[in-house]
């Protein structure tokens, strides 16, 4: 028997702070139900005589095979708290939000429906949302009834009672058209443990929180105030955008086309700025920080148990299955610029209030305390491990890199260089000896830029976030350039002048630089570049030939109806919705990362293999996570490949043994080298 419910609620927190906040303070009004195809009950709890639980509602709770809800996370917290004696365990739990975002599908009901061409009466539906804004939410300050009722409105609330039903038979006609590949069995059983996850939460340390808030806010006011006397007066913040640019435009004649911080970080480094300009970017730099956001959302969304619970979503980042960040983001975590040492002696000056008095830039202190906010309670440690280099390492046994497998499996016995320095060795040609510090660096930004068929764009990218200097890198560089790769590259420089085409605002030389060196980087990897043709052919052949299989190396595509899938070897399969060959070209439709809307995308090799990279990669972490948590190691949070979990404190749990059981290779991974490391402590960090 399957059970699918739908809840209606009111309450005086906004429902943005946190789902698992909102339910603490909910008041339950109605509850739509139907067993099976069935028809759709709906249950008034507002009424007059409510009669306790309904009987055939408590049956079926406690009686249903499967209980759908979608977003099941409100609906079962809801029913948790208003019914706890009927709640159904959570493994009888299901989710068709958590469906849907599986095969690559948006999680919103209505845009499901859309998509999908389940009949949908939009005028009704319209006007039903805009009785959820009525009922459910606090009305206006100024409105004369705070809250609008059955009793305050009765011809809205039959309405209300008519439409609560609808989203039952919606979510039931959804289910039916959705696949199921990706949402049963160990992915289903990995769904129940990212709910337990979400449920348990993490201890947030409060004062430290409110204190950030405190000292970002009297920094802001100090910024506004140098702001207001750099420019006479003109600005009265330095986060005035739009006046900003006007001023500087009119005072120094210098037209920005924006004021993002990397803008700002790029203009700062020209020599010839002028100091009043220079000035006012550091200002402007320090003020847009958006630490205040993170902090802010901690203090809101904390539960009354000091923990912070719902800030992930399981399947949440598109096509790969990864997990995303909600409400706090922590998949968003500014990087730390700061030691380790210097981040907890920052913790305690913000807590003592003298954060001003340690450093002469507070906002970035802030932005480099954030993780400290997440900590152990009493009596209990964090142990925090992270994958080594995963994505690496996947791309090269997807692509069958052999020289890139054996230099990862050295380094982990202590027999060779990392990855970067090879990387730069085999690219130049010279001894893993002869490669410095700043060359290292030069081969990691190499790793992220060109694995996934990046070139020049993806290669000014990389180099700005890690502050390598392009100009100076061509003039160290070019001399070591074999003169074919130079000529192509010269070419190559040309055509984009002819055809119009961005040079990013590269010098001539810089330009032919960044261009050989992507050349040569894919001529040291020869196996990843067959790779990116080999996987877009076999696509294009799948949507070309429904029901045939193709397989390529480790993956398999096949086109099933609406669907391109990509079989990976962990058994799951990525999902593009309505594939679609034309002159050559290979699209999909999905939701665009720019315009957020469901449109028609192209795609290419490299895009297709960071796909299926990034997918097997989460499928290595996803693998262990149940052990890990069954082993007592009772995870908390995961940010991109790393693990945060909560221990008793003491010597049993450690941050080897925890390396150890994430770096355990799963069965359909043979021959993948994996490694991982971390610490233990009270207060989490970036080791």
């Amino acid at each position: 028997m399957r059970l699918r419910i739908d809840t209606e609620t009111y309450s005086e927190t906004p429902i943005k702070r946190e789902t698992y906040r909102y339910v603490e303070d909910c008041e339950l009004m109605i509850v739509s139900w139907a067993i099976d195809d069935g028809p759709v009950s709906v249950w008034d709890l507002t009424s007059p005589d409510p009669t306790g639980l309904d009987i055939a509602l408590s049956t079926a709770l406690m009686e249903a095979d499967v209980v759908i809800a979608h977003n099941a996370v409100f609906d079962r917290g809801v029913i948790a708290k208003h019914f706890p004696k009927v709640t159904p365990p959570l493994e009888r739990w299901q989710c068709s939000m958590a469906q849907a975002l599986s095969h690559s599908l948006p999680g919103g009901l209505d845009k499901l429906c859309e998509i999908l061409g389940v009949p949908v009466d939009k005028a009704k539906h319209k006007a039903g949302k805009e009785l959820v804004r009525l009922f459910c939410m606090p009305r206006p300050s100024n409105a004369k009834i705070r809250r609008a009722t059955r009793d305050t409105h009765p011809q809205e609330w039959e309405r209300f009672l008519a439409y609560a039903g609808s989203d039952i038979d919606a979510m039931r006609e959804v289910e039916k058209r959705m696949p199921s590949w990706n949402y049963k069995g160990a992915e289903l059983a990995l769904w129940h443990l990212d709910q337990k996850i979400n449920d348990r939460g993490f201890a947030v340390d409060l004062d430290l929180a409110n204190a950030a808030i405190r000292a970002i806010d009297k920094e802001q006011t100090r910024l506004a105030g140098s702001a207001w006397a750099h420019t006479d007066g003109a600005l009265n913040a330095a986060t005035q955008r739009d006046a900003m640019l006007e001023y500087i435009l009119t005072e120094f004649g210098i037209a920005l086309p924006d004021l993002r911080g990397s803008t700002i970080e790029r203009r700062l480094k020209d020599p010839d700025l002028p100091d009043g300009l220079k000035a006012l970017l550091s200002i402007r730099l320090q003020a847009s920080t958006t630490s205040t956001s993170k902090y802010l959302a901690l203090v809101r969304g904390v539960n009354v148990d000091g923990r912070m619970r719902g800030t992930l979503q399981f399947n949440g980042a598109g096509r790969t299955g990864r997990w995303a960040g909600r409400t706090f983001q922590p998949q968003n975590l500014p990087r730390p610029s700061i030691g380790a040492e210097e981040v907890e002696d920052g913790i305690t000056a913000i807590k003592a209030g003298v954060a001003d008095l340690v450093t002469d830039n507070v906002m970035a202190l802030t932005s480099n305390t954030i993780r400290g906010c997440i900590v152990a309670p009493p009596g209990r440690k964090l142990v925090v491990a992270d994958l080594s280099n995963i994505e690496g390492r996947m791309l090269a046994w997807l692509a069958g890199e052999t020289w890139k497998l054996k230099a990862f499996d050295a380094f982990d016995h202590g027999e060779g260089v990392d990855l970067y320095i090879a990387t730069y060795a085999r690219t130049f040609r010279v001894s893993p000896e002869e490669v410095t510090k700043s060359l290292r660096q030069i081969g990691k930004v190499m790793e992220l830029a060109f694995g996934y068929e990046g070139g020049v764009g993806a290669w000014v990218t990389f180099a700005l976030v890690y502050g390598i200097d392009l100009e100076a890198l061509a003039a160290l560089v070019i001399s070591t350039i074999p003169k074919n790769v130079r000529d192509e590259a010269e070419w190559f420089y040309e055509w984009t002048l002819r055809h119009g085409r961005s040079t990013f605002g590269l010098s001539p030389e810089a330009f032919v630089a960044c261009d050989a060196v992507k050349r040569m980087w894919r001529e040291g990897h020869p196996a990843t570049v067959g790779l990116w043709r080999d996987l877009e052919q076999a696509c294009i052949d799948a949507v070309i030939n429904p029901g045939v299989t193709f397989e390529c190396r480790k993956l398999k595509t096949r086109r099933d109806g609406a669907w391109l899938r990509i079989g990976l070897p962990s058994g799951r399969a990525l999902c593009y919705p309505q594939p679609k060959v034309e002159d050559g070209t290979l699209s999909y439709m999905g939701v665009n990362q720019y315009t957020r809307q469901w449109s028609r995308i192209n795609t290419y090799g490299g895009k297709l293999v960071e796909n299926v990279t990034q997918a097997a990669a989460r499928d290595v972490l996803a693998a262990n996570m149940p052990d890990i948590d069954r082993r007592g190691y009772e995870i908390v949070l995961t940010v991109h490949d790393e693990i945060i979990t909560e221990t008793p404190d003491t010597d049993d749990f450690t941050v080897s043994q925890l390396s150890d059981l994430m770096s355990t290779v799963p069965a359909w991974a043979k021959g993948l080298p994996l490694a991982a490391a971390g610490f233990e402590g009270y207060r989490y960090r970036k080791d």
